[in-house]
């Protein structure tokens, strides 16, 4: 019963940050020159997305192979595994399966809100034009399905996994006790692969605002004659 409880949750708050996703895509983009601007800033964090994510990918297939030899041929089972029949290699491909979806879920919450973050800024430019209400709102709206689908994300593979391995529990009551007790310790690696994606993402998402943050001083004193970090240009707004 908690255990569908959970899902039903995580599933309703997905299909809440999905809502307020379209939402925010439904407004006005705002005039032509907002449009090109913000063109090219989705081209550039597109490209950026990309190219992260192609590393990321790489990296998560060859952590989840470490994980599976480290459990496999380094890891001995102790006395609550022995009990519960489980092998060396469920052991490992559980562990490792956990890690790899753990990272899956995360890449998606990520390209989620990005997704999102770089076709929020023109509406909420083209609205504070009419309205600060109506752009504070989409502005919100727009961070929130970034953390909506983080979360719920979270919750939903957590107890996804959970759930799968609870179905796979014994027939015996007393030996499914103690498999249901041993079944945190088979998806630990869903919290590795999701913080592992996570901190390369937030690597590389601070290098990439450092570059755009160095790029809008250098246009602003090279092409503007403002100096550095002045309110007055707008890029140094837009990195903050």
């Amino acid at each position: 019963m908690e255990i569908t409880l959970i899902l039903g949750i995580s599933i309703l708050s997905l299909l809440f940050a999905i809502y307020l996703a379209t939402s925010v895509l439904k407004n006005d983009q705002g005039t032509n020159a907002m449009q090109e601007i913000a063109s090219a800033i989705k081209e550039g964090a597109e490209a950026f997305l990309r190219r992260q994510y192609k590393t990321i990918s790489i990296l998560s297939v060859v952590f989840g192979i470490i994980i599976f030899c480290i459990y496999y041929f380094v890891r001995e089972l102790n006395q609550h595994d022995i009990a519960i029949g489980l092998t060396t290699f469920q052991l490992a491909i559980y562990t490792t399966i956990s890690f790899i979806f753990g990272a899956l879920c995360s890449g998606i919450a990520g390209y989620v809100g990005m997704f999102v973050s770089i076709r929020s800024n023109s509406r909420t430019a083209s609205a504070a034009m009419t309205s600060l209400n109506k752009a504070l709102q989409i502005a919100i709206r727009g961070g929130a399905v970034s953390g909506l689908f983080v979360v719920a994300m979270s919750l939903l593979g957590v107890g996804g996994l959970y759930a799968i391995l609870l179905a796979m529990a014994p027939a015996d009551p007393v030996a499914a006790e103690a498999y249901t007790k041993q079944i945190p310790y088979l998806i630990v690696g869903y919290g590795f692969g999701a913080s592992f994606v996570a901190l390369f993402a937030q690597l590389g998402g601070g290098i990439y605002t450092k570059a755009a943050d160095v790029g809008a001083d250098l246009v602003g004193k090279v092409e503007a004659g403002i100096p550095e970090d002045d309110p007055r240009n707008p890029a140094v707004i837009l990195t903050l």
